[in-house]
């Protein structure tokens, strides 16, 4: 693999680097306007840092040819490439918008104290896939972690997800599991769940209006900048509560942190030598000029559906996400990784103490600093990151028309869909690595084989 990011010619400064196309040399190397002039226009060696390490990468003057373009580097679109460089020898070049690879999963050292941030927000993986769990221990060890949560109201933590710890500490008082079950059935008789006409009267129909108005009402309001009576009641199906004392928040059969960071992991999944990787590159402002050069080669697309389509039918509504990192002179914070804050005088929606993702290295951590960073959500404007699909009826509408472009676009011009934002769906890690799987078993491995032509019924 190689990646852009700065350059030293034998002897020379260390320069930055930017990608370089269709001017000679192959689309993975990249240089300034000083590249030629320093290397003479000959082939040449050059340095270029890839996380803690450098690697030298050979910059020749013939134009590679690829046989599969994926755009975007998140999960979904290192696994595509990942399989189609090493299962079937075929050369794949990753476009990717950002100066990093890994999408959202990206995670880099905080430099004051060394500190691992997950830069957009805590990614915890767990699944119950085999096959995914296989996968992903070729490119990593994980950690034993276990992920749990606790939720701040009116000054005091409370265990969560709402189980008996929960119930017991909000109540005041001990509740055995079927003590607990007949009150928060009295609770939530209040409202008929198939009357209810809005999100509040539905959550109150299924966990009572004391946990609603404690734990749901203003951290729901907070999320979506609504008031809960305003929000559609099929927004939720089903508010969850647990008659044990068993507060892991996952229940999948794996779980854990990669053991060396996010950024370790996702750069190994691209390190085969038939893999490029250009960063800092707006698929939009290559695309004529990459598909020409590679004219047979199909594109795996994970950008955003809408704006591939320049938003024909309207634009996908999304949440996004705001973050405020600080470190801190204290060795601990709040003593948990992540902590929700749900009241409505706190803006911020929960904070995340990275320290506490890794136990294990708390003898290279600082004992007097710590980070934490505040976590805010909102609507997402036209520049910002979108992360969560809104999915109003107006956006399904939406999503239907778009299908049927991504499904013709796959007929006509070999352009498949997938990911998190190029299929408007909200899809955990695991999940975006099953459907990548999916997609090079039934699409992309037959057609790259056999010739058989691509196709995308559903538009995902």
């Amino acid at each position: 693999m190689n990646l852009t990011g700065m350059f030293r010619g034998r002897g020379g400064p260390l320069l930055p680097v930017f990608p370089l196309v269709g001017r000679g040399y192959t689309s993975a190397v990249a240089c300034t306007t000083e590249l030629p002039r320093q290397c003479g226009g000959q082939s040449g060696v050059f340095t270029i840092p890839r996380g803690r390490w450098w690697v030298t990468v050979e910059a020749m003057m013939d134009s590679k040819k690829y046989d599969l373009i994926v755009v975007g580097s998140g999960l979904f679109g290192l696994t595509v490439a990942e399989q189609t460089a090493s299962q079937l020898n075929k050369r794949v070049l990753i476009i990717e918008r950002r100066a990093h690879l890994g999408g959202n999963a990206y995670s880099e050292a905080e430099p004051e104290t060394g500190i691992e941030v997950h830069k957009y927000g805590a990614h915890l993986f767990h699944t119950s896939n085999q096959r995914v769990w296989d996968y992903v221990n070729q490119f990593t060890d994980f950690t034993d972690y276990q992920h749990r949560v606790f939720a701040m109201h009116d000054g005091t933590a409370y265990q969560f997800p709402m189980g008996l710890g929960l119930i017991n500490q909000f109540f005041g008082r001990y509740y055995s599991p079927e003590e607990a079950r007949k009150l928060i059935a009295e609770q939530a008789a209040e409202i008929k769940t198939e009357d209810a006409t809005n999100l509040e009267e539905k959550a109150i129909s299924l966990i009572g209006r004391p946990l609603y108005e404690a734990f749901i009402r203003d951290y729901t309001a907070k999320q979506w900048q609504t008031d809960p009576k305003n929000l559609p009641a099929g927004n939720i199906t089903r508010l969850p509560v647990r008659y044990t004392f068993n507060n892991r928040y996952f229940n999948d059969t794996y779980e854990g942190l990669p053991v060396d960071g996010y950024a370790a992991w996702l750069e190994r999944m691209a390190e085969h030598e038939l893999i490029d990787v250009q960063l800092n590159t707006d698929w939009f402002d290559v695309r004529e000029q990459i598909r020409a050069e590679n004219p047979d080669a199909p594109v795996v697309y994970t950008g955003p559906l809408d704006h591939y389509f320049n938003y024909s039918e309207g634009k996908l509504g999304w949440r996004t996400l705001d973050f405020e990192a600080e470190v801190l002179e204290i060795g601990d914070f709040q003593g948990t990784p992540v902590m929700n804050y749900n009241d409505a005088d706190v803006p911020y929606t929960r904070i995340h103490e990275f320290r506490h993702f890794h136990p294990e290295r708390e003898d290279r951590y600082p004992k007097d600093k710590t980070v934490i960073m505040r976590e805010f959500s909102r609507f997402a404007e036209e520049e910002d990151e979108p992360y969560y699909p809104i999915n109003t009826p107006d956006d399904r509408e939406m999503l239907k028309k778009y299908r049927q472009c991504a499904a013709a676009e796959a007929r006509e011009n070999n352009v498949l869909f997938g990911g998190r934002l190029g299929t408007y769906q909200y899809l955990d890690m695991h999940m975006a690595i099953g459907s990548a799987l999916v997609l090079f078993d039934n699409k992309i491995a037959p057609h790259l084989t056999h010739g058989t032509p691509l196709e995308q019924e559903r538009g995902h």
